[in-house]
């Protein structure tokens, strides 16, 4: 890890990446060992947490599913159907393959997770996430309009209780070709196999609840878009070494970053824009589009003109990373 993602890790301690949840705590900041079987660590959220049911058709055109009822605590969703489309891998398999395996390492730069461009690119790949629930569900038009107007691609990390929060606007993303959508969840929970948190958010508690994570939503975007996304971010941008690959084998790339542009949607805009302001070529930048007031686009408004006049490259992360 480099110097400088090491300094942001650090600096943004408490709120980083929590930016869709109210009150999160901070938790573990750096990948290691993780014992054999560890309690899960920290409380779920304060809020109940809504199901999410894959839409009815696999028209492209369809509009989300409405929002669904709530269940209790950080249950999972239904079990996935093998026969969900984009999944390639049914949950019995992943439950056998991954029965007794524990993981080893724990936390955002773990085996599997992208952090950064390949070696020689020079472009740089903004990331937002839209992380839905409750306090989770704005719309930052400001940053959206802004990024349009100066045709800069990014990737849009979006959560399903976010899809279902906002049909219409799911719906102009998912149709404008500067931005791509990706999978940022089902239920916006740390991907674990053994119940790990972080900010206070309850993790996924074994390989089954982490494949529901990572395949309900999965099945949602590709029954909405006619085609499987290709990138995963979990909520809170931690993992285990073992959920990774129950990601991996969902055909899902994982997408961590090498900067946190807005801590979790917590910065002012002069933090954001120092932020961006010193971020280096090669980079995944991450930020949020979920709150709508805050420091965010204003940030972004006030450093990206200085790095397009001097000829900075912004790309998709499909653009620069091989399939």
């Amino acid at each position: 890890m480099s110097l400088s993602r090491r300094t942001l890790l650090l600096a943004a301690a408490g709120s980083a990446l929590a930016g869709c949840q109210a009150a999160a705590k901070p938790a573990e900041r750096v990948a290691g060992a993780v014992p054999a079987a560890p309690a899960p660590a920290g409380p779920g959220p304060a809020e109940p947490v809504p199901a999410v049911s894959l839409p009815a058709t696999s028209s492209p055109a369809s509009s989300p599913a409405g929002s669904p009822e709530p269940v209790a605590g950080a249950d999972a969703p239904n079990p996935v159907p093998a026969s969900a489309p984009g999944v390639l891998i049914g949950r019995a398999e992943v439950l056998d393959r991954y029965a007794g395996v524990g993981p080893t390492e724990w936390g955002l730069d773990v085996p599997g997770v992208i952090t950064e461009l390949p070696a020689g690119q020079r472009a740089t790949a903004l990331t937002f996430d839209a992380c839905g629930g409750p306090g989770g569900s704005g719309y930052d038009a400001d940053l959206i309009d802004f990024l349009r107007a100066h045709d800069v691609p990014a990737t849009l990390f979006l959560n399903a209780r976010w899809i279902d929060a906002n049909p219409a606007e799911f719906e102009s993303l998912a149709g404008d070709p500067l931005f791509e959508i990706a999978n940022h969840g089902t239920l916006h929970r740390p991907l674990s196999v053994t119940g790990r948190s972080a900010y206070g958010i309850a993790g996924t508690g074994d390989a089954g609840e982490a494949y529901d994570e990572v395949a309900g939503n999965l099945g949602k975007l590709t029954a909405l878009l006619g085609r499987p996304p290709r990138f995963f971010r979990s909520g809170t941008a931690h993992y285990d070494d073992v959920a990774t690959r129950i990601a991996a084998d969902l055909g899902q790339r994982i997408a961590g970053f090498t900067v946190n542009a807005d801590g979790g949607a917590t910065f002012t805009p002069a933090q954001v824009r120092a932020e961006v302001d010193a971020t280096p070529p090669g980079a995944v930048v991450i930020a949020h589009f979920n709150h709508p007031g805050g420091g965010t686009a204003p940030g972004f408004a006030a450093a990206l003109p200085a790095f397009l006049a001097a000829g900075r490259r912004f790309a998709r992360l499909s653009d620069v990373l091989p399939g």
